[in-house]
């Protein structure tokens, strides 16, 4: 090899090892500046309130501003295919949850994005059970009677959902399933909108997620007929279980996580998976969320590898459920 050559070499891995340091040297200084945390979905409903919790209490342990950015579209894959496409830096993340980052997969046949792939696990943040609700003056007057009903004015009743792709569009399609019906669905830009057509009395039923209901439960503007768990949530010690109500057959529990996009520094990923523990270790945290009626996993599930295996066997569980959108 000629002085040219050799010279060609040594630039080459200098700029290398240059890239290395720089880095290294990004993952230790992170962050510098504000984050940007999308949330596929409006403000005001479950995904956005369990992201502003935790992501207040993570703002303090990294020293920064993490601004929430509400991105609604397409059951959520509108704002993540545009966080799947943000720069791997560590300073746009997303607040995804079962629709957005399992049952995306086989609902769209040609998703921009495929979660495992294109994005980096950070945090599993809460589990948000599921209930199976109606407008307070729905004729049933529980699980039994729910069923009794739907069944028999399928094409009449109508079922609200946050979008073709969301955890109440999915969830209720699995009880759609499971009841053998198909109810006229009614889709909003996200789950707010959804439940205050519900509270209105503009819509009959819905599946949703605890954290948006609870308040609404126990104000008594909507009426709760079970909650598709094994057991009793403890926010709402009065809402049966679909097993003791009836139906053992719908179980489903959606969940909340944040995660990066693909490439960002694993020190970077680490950072935020720490200050992520911190926050569901907080006690106001803690106390919030539940109050919510969310679930707080446990220490092993809060690893980025434990969201990685949870995303995996999500999407293998939706994909015989989930019909593709056309």
């Amino acid at each position: 090899m000629n002085w040219y050559g050799r010279s060609l070499a040594s630039g080459f891995l200098a700029v290398l090892a240059g890239l290395g340091l720089s880095s290294q040297v990004q993952a230790q200084t992170y962050p510098t500046r504000n984050i940007t945390m999308i949330v596929p979905f409006a403000a005001g409903g479950p995904t956005d309130v369990i992201a502003r919790i935790v992501t207040g209490h993570m703002a303090q342990t990294l020293g920064q501003t993490i601004i929430i950015e509400n991105v609604v579209g397409a059951g959520g894959t509108t704002a993540t295919t545009r966080a799947a496409r943000a720069a791997n830096d560590g300073y746009t993340l997303i607040t995804g949850h079962m629709g957005t980052h399992a049952a995306s997969v086989p609902l769209y046949p040609k998703l921009a994005y495929h979660p495992e792939k294109d994005f980096e696990p950070v945090g599993l943040l809460a589990g948000t059970p599921i209930l199976i609700l109606a407008r307070k003056d729905f004729a049933p007057k529980d699980l039994k009677e729910f069923i009794a009903y739907v069944k028999a004015n399928e094409s009449k009743v109508n079922a609200a959902h946050a979008g073709v792709g969301s955890v109440s569009n999915v969830s209720c399609e699995l009880l759609n399933s499971v009841l053998g019906v198909k109810p006229i669905g009614v889709p909003f830009n996200g789950t707010g909108p959804a439940m205050n057509a519900l509270v209105a009395g503009q819509v009959d039923y819905m599946c949703d997620q605890i954290v948006n209901a609870v308040p609404q439960i126990n104000g008594g503007t909507i009426k709760a007929y079970a909650v598709a768990t094994p057991e009793r949530n403890p926010s709402l010690p009065n809402v049966p279980t679909t097993a003791e109500a009836g139906l053992p057959a719908f179980q489903a529990q959606a969940w909340n996580a944040i995660f990066a996009p693909k490439g960002t520094p694993p020190d970077v990923v680490a950072k935020l998976n720490a200050a992520i523990v911190k926050a569901l270790d907080d006690e106001n945290v803690r106390k919030r969320l539940l109050e919510l009626g969310s679930v707080i996993p446990p220490a092993a599930d809060r690893t980025p590898a434990a969201l990685g295996t949870l995303v995996k066997s999500e999407i293998a569980k939706w994909t015989p459920v989930v019909k593709p959108v056309n």
